[in-house]
């Protein structure tokens, strides 16, 4: 089964929990309104709102926490949406509070609070992305677009995300950003041409590109519309005429070779880039080559994301070499990829010199031990403030356990570790228990599928239960006995939710031994290996 599959598979399960639904959000209005009309401690004391007035803050509040969510959300590196959801009810809840507090006003009152809550964003953000995907035809494209018309707006970021623009729609709205590109700093096409013929869809992004060109734009993103070369191509105008472009989005994009050497063909600069992704293109070997051209040129380069494009280990390596010029770079990821053995080396070589990482994705690349020691031995040198390290599903073994161990015992500031999908056993399971002891920001460990049994999950639950700032310890598909896992829940019975499902152990898993003697003795052992780990920073 090849790796594409493998990851595939992997995926399928996610569950996306944003965005809400029309429908929640509606309901979310709803419950609002009632809250700002009905008796309560704040209307008794400040007054209750009528129906109208209610219902028109309550319909403000839910699309600033939206938006404020929303653009949370943009720039996860690869979440299920809960921190965008959690965000979007606070943020809710705080605006609530505070028209609670003002309690009802006149019509001038009122139009002077939007303008102070609300004014900035919907002044300088208009955004159409909201609820369900759909087409957008003329008639209602001249009515969702007619803010951008009006005189003397002040505009700076459009988001025509998740609305399939026709041909007609796109006439109507090629002359309004023609009128706008002058002012215009972030553009998002992301997902805009979604079920249109081919045809159509080239000609829908050759009129955007030909509206935009000449503008100058910070941000970028041209993501979820399958480009492909043609694509690319057709917004050559557009690519072609930027020079300070901060952020360039090309995710999911069926980015080929041939669309990514267009890529690399077409944008005139990018020495002030700062963010590049390319998540889940067709990329390969030759693709990688040319983008590594792209990264070269970005020596300001902070966030890169390269994941899911089938690079294998030529493109490795020159996308790693690339990545040596890039020593600004603060977040980095580069999972579902086939480097190898040889890319991981020249990877290992880039990140001597990225003092400043925080961020490191890098599973699922097919590492192996000697990749993985490579890696983690200059990671253990550099990157002081490092704080997200993963490596799952690289064949790491045990015998890679203690450069790994040593590199995570440097990094204090750590507060997620994944290393899911290896052979690590209870001996590294045991030797990264140790490296985590003094951890105190550590909040995620996922150490699931390794090959586990009862000693190493033990010493692994008995280190991180402790931690004051600890959400939750994966440790699912190993082979822990039901006496082992007794144990552990025993272990998290003040805080259950820290410890995650364990519906995937295998009991009967490994070497079916009789843990009872000989697991304490193998605890024993792997303890006394534990001398030889300098541990300490």
């Amino acid at each position: 089964m090849d790796a594409t599959k493998l990851s595939s598979e992997r995926r399928q399960f996610s569950i996306k929990l944003w965005p809400p639904s029309l429908n929640t959000r509606q309901m979310l209005v709803e419950r609002m309104t009632k809250n700002l009309t009905t008796k309560s401690v704040f209307t008794q004391k400040y007054g209750s709102l009528s129906e109208e007035e209610a219902a028109e803050n309550a319909k403000r509040i839910e699309d600033v926490a939206f938006a404020t969510a929303n653009k949370n959300y943009e720039e996860e590196p690869d979440g299920d949406g809960g921190s965008a959801v959690q965000l979007y009810a606070k943020e809710c809840s705080k605006l609530l509070l505070e028209a609670l507090k003002r309690g009802p006003k006149n019509k001038v009152d009122k139009e002077v609070v939007n303008s102070e809550s609300s004014g900035a964003l919907h002044e300088t953000f208009f955004d159409i992305s909201k609820g369900q995907r759909a087409f957008i035809e003329a008639e209602e494209a001249e009515e969702l677009l007619r803010p951008l018309k009006e005189p003397g707006n002040l505009y700076t970021k459009i988001c025509f995300s998740n609305r399939s623009f026709g041909l007609d729609a796109a006439r109507i709205a090629e002359p309004i950003l023609i009128s706008l590109k002058d002012q215009l700093k972030e553009i998002d096409l992301s997902d805009f041409i979604a079920g249109r013929p081919e045809a159509e869809a080239l000609q829908v992004m050759n009129i955007f590109s030909a509206a935009l060109e000449g503008s100058i734009l910070k941000s970028l993103n041209l993501s979820n519309n399958a480009l492909g070369e043609k694509g690319v191509r057709a917004f050559a105008a557009l690519l072609k005429s930027q020079n300070c472009l901060e952020e360039l989005y090309l995710m999911n994009d069926g980015i080929s070779e041939e669309a990514a050497r267009a890529v690399c063909e077409l944008i005139p600069s990018t020495e002030k880039l700062r963010v590049l992704q390319f998540h889940n293109n067709m990329t390969g070997d030759e693709g990688a080559i040319a983008i590594s051209q792209v990264v070269k040129r970005s020596p300001l380069l902070e966030d890169f994301r390269c994941s899911s494009t089938r690079i294998g280990s030529d493109g490795g390596v020159a996308l790693s070499e690339a990545l040596g010029t890039c020593t600004h770079l603060k977040k980095l990821d580069l999972r579902d990829n086939m480097f190898g053995v040889e890319g991981g080396l020249a990877l290992s070589k880039a990140l001597s010199k990225h003092a400043d990482l925080a961020e490191v994705y890098l599973s699922y690349l097919n590492l192996e031990d000697e990749g993985s020691i490579a890696i983690a031995n200059v990671v253990k040198e550099t990157a002081p403030s490092l704080e997200v390290l993963e490596m799952a599903g690289n064949d790491i073994t045990a015998e890679a356990a203690p450069a790994i161990a040593a590199c995570i015992a440097a990094k204090q500031l750590l507060t997620k570790l994944n290393l899911a999908e290896n052979e690590l056993k209870d001996e590294g399971a045991i030797l990264i228990s140790k490296a985590l002891e003094t951890h105190a920001l550590l909040k995620e460990v996922d150490l699931s599928a390794n090959l586990i049994r009862r000693a190493g999950a033990r010493v692994l639950a008995q280190t991180l239960v402790k931690k004051p700032e600890f959400k939750l310890l994966n440790i699912d598909g190993n082979f822990i006995s039901d006496e082992g896992i007794d144990e552990i829940k025993d272990l998290f019975k003040k805080s259950p939710d820290m410890l995650g499902s364990l519906d995937e152990n295998d009991p009967e898993g490994g070497e079916n031994v009789e843990e009872s003697g000989e697991d304490e003795g193998n605890e024993h052992e792997l303890e006394a290996k534990l001398k030889n780990l300098e541990v300490g920073q």
